[in-house]
């Protein structure tokens, strides 16, 4: 843990060299939800292998830096590509750049995420506000060594996505007329897609839409008292719903086709957000 801290210092220590910006809103893109970067102001553009300690994204659709400037008026780091359990990285590597934004300064953390629809009421394009979510990956980030600097030991999760920040989300969802729907989200390893019998298993047990990240993140961010905004993009049904098989391309394709909504929607939610 001591060595955790010291990279941490080393991280912010470097990113204070390059910026002197303190955000105040935290951005985690999902795949193919990284053009929103380019209507940040000023913005200063730090790629993850020049940052200490940062592990490397690799996903198709990932760009794989830190930008930090201002959005709609507010400062802003924005993480454009994440890091997944299944390209190798552990849980602490994932969720390191969370704590980076944290130390950075940042008390709110606004993530994204492209997911399969398990609810057979949603419609692919529809995006989802996360009330909740069930962790598949049978681990938790914050098991091993603890330092009482990065937060309490033990985490409260039952509020874990903020009802203001959602009442906020949903209420500039209907002015916006963004096609809105709530549920429950759950994360698996991957980087195999779920099978049809898993998808009925997890509806089962009470989730509307399933992917492979952002619970590692979000678990992290409400150790350090961030305050977590959730929002799933449904780039297709979840194996089994419909009669036909997945594939990484539908979901770069249906981001794309979504993206002026995705975009109109995230900067109208960073405006209003009280910090």
């Amino acid at each position: 843990m001591k060595k955790m801290l010291r990279n941490l210092r080393q991280s912010v220590d470097y990113i204070h060299a390059v910026t002197d910006i303190q955000p105040q809103i935290a951005l985690v893109l999902g795949s193919g939800l990284g053009a929103i970067v380019r209507d940040i102001k000023n913005p200063v553009k730090i790629s993850y292998e020049n940052i200490p300690h940062f592990p490397m994204a690799s996903v198709e659709g990932h760009a794989g830096e830190l930008v930090l400037g201002t959005l709609c008026g507010r400062r802003v780091v924005t993480m454009s590509g994440r890091f997944h359990y299944y390209e190798g990285h552990s849980l602490a590597d994932i969720t390191y750049p969370v704590r980076v934004m944290k130390f950075l300064g940042a008390p709110v953390l606004l993530v994204t995420n492209a997911a399969g629809a398990i609810n057979r009421g949603f419609k692919v394009g529809d995006f989802m506000l996360i009330t909740d979510h069930i962790n598949n990956f049978k681990q938790d980030p914050l098991r091993g060594e603890h330092s009482d600097e990065l937060g309490p030991r033990f985490v409260d999760m039952t509020y874990t996505y903020d009802r203001d920040l959602l009442a906020l989300a949903e209420r500039i969802g209907k002015r916006e007329r963004i096609r809105l729907q709530k549920g429950v989200y759950l994360a698996s390893t991957g980087p195999s897609y779920e099978t049809p019998a898993e998808i009925r298993g997890y509806a089962l047990i009470g989730a509307d839409a399933a992917g492979m990240s952002t619970i590692p993140e979000v678990i992290v961010a409400r150790q350090m008292q961030m305050r977590v905004l959730g929002i799933s993009c449904l780039t297709n049904m979840a194996a089994g719903v419909l009669e036909r098989p997945l594939s990484h391309a539908e979901v770069i394709e249906t981001t794309r086709r979504v993206k002026g909504d995705f975009i109109r929607f995230i900067k109208a939610i960073v405006k209003e957000i009280r910090v």
